[in-house]
């Protein structure tokens, strides 16, 4: 009897231990099961993280193409800077000639360029434009000889039946300071510079311009359509005979800077003003300036 009852005792003690064992080696799967998932699952994740998204690789490549024309433009291939020796090349020469720099333009200005002391003569004519002004202190007032001309001029227009009246004639540096800015408060600085001179700039301030209309008519004052009239045909017909040209013509705005103005008539002398006219040129163009 003690004998079985301990053999019982043993077998239930070792079933016991192999439940346990059992138990333990589940666990243990369990865990492992559960690292390796963890494990895969976090490094799914950093792939993830690590490679973009396509818009952000479509941008990437965006970004570097940018950055591959900018640096191709910053520098060129060798052989694009050789193959157009006659053309780009040459004016790269031309330009590293050149040591000092071309000044700045603005509607044919040249910024920061200051006033002369004196006033510039090209052959002997008294020059007043975007490239060279006159001294503030210049004042010579309206031109007498310019003047007489003008009367002589309006009286054989009125035997044509035209009424003639120079409206404005000289102007003192003062004068066209106000008058500039006014117009500039008033339609801007880009669209007054095509009409209107800077002080120190105008022809007016030689004495020797004259704007000119038709009695009666002035409405048309200061317009385009001034030159359509009879009258203003009359005038850029005959003005030569009188030394007259006019000085702002239709179409050479990029020679003179100024816009057509076919009321704006400048004194030359009737000798060099038939000259001008006859060539059909500018005075810019006949004296071989800017």
């Amino acid at each position: 009897m003690i004998m079985k009852r301990s053999t019982t005792y043993g077998n239930k003690k070792n079933g016991k231990k192999k439940y346990i064992w059992i138990c333990v080696s589940v666990l243990i799967i369990l865990a492992a099961a559960i690292m390796v998932f963890m494990y895969w699952k976090q490094n799914n994740l950093n792939i993830q993280h690590s490679e973009p998204s396509p818009t952000e690789v479509v941008e990437d490549e965006n970004a570097k193409s940018d950055d591959t024309s900018k640096t191709e433009e910053m520098n060129p291939p060798a052989n694009e800077e050789t193959t157009d020796i006659n053309g780009q090349q040459e004016k790269v020469d031309e330009f590293q000639e050149q040591p000092e720099k071309q000044p700045i333009t603005n509607n044919g200005y040249i910024e920061g360029q200051p006033l002369p002391t004196e006033p510039t003569y090209v052959d002997g004519v008294l020059i007043a434009n975007k490239k060279y002004p006159l001294p503030s202190t210049f004042a010579p007032g309206e031109s007498k000889e310019a003047r007489k001309a003008f009367e002589q001029m309006a009286a054989d227009a009125r035997n044509a039946g035209f009424e003639l009246v120079a409206f404005s004639t000289y102007r003192s540096y003062e004068y066209q300071d106000t008058l500039y800015h006014n117009y500039v408060n008033r339609d801007g600085q880009e669209n007054a510079d095509r009409y209107s001179a800077r002080p120190g700039y105008s022809e007016h301030q030689t004495g020797l311009a004259f704007d000119i209309g038709e009695k009666g008519k002035e409405d048309l004052w200061l317009t385009e359509e001034f030159g359509e009239t009879e009258a203003g045909k009359w005038l850029v017909e005959n003005a030569n005979k009188y030394g007259f040209i006019l000085r702002y013509p239709r179409g050479k705005e990029a020679i003179t800077g100024y816009m057509y103005e076919s009321w704006h008539f400048r004194y030359l002398g009737v000798d060099l003003a038939s000259k001008v006219k006859q060539a059909n040129v500018t005075l810019e163009e006949y004296l071989g300036i800017q």
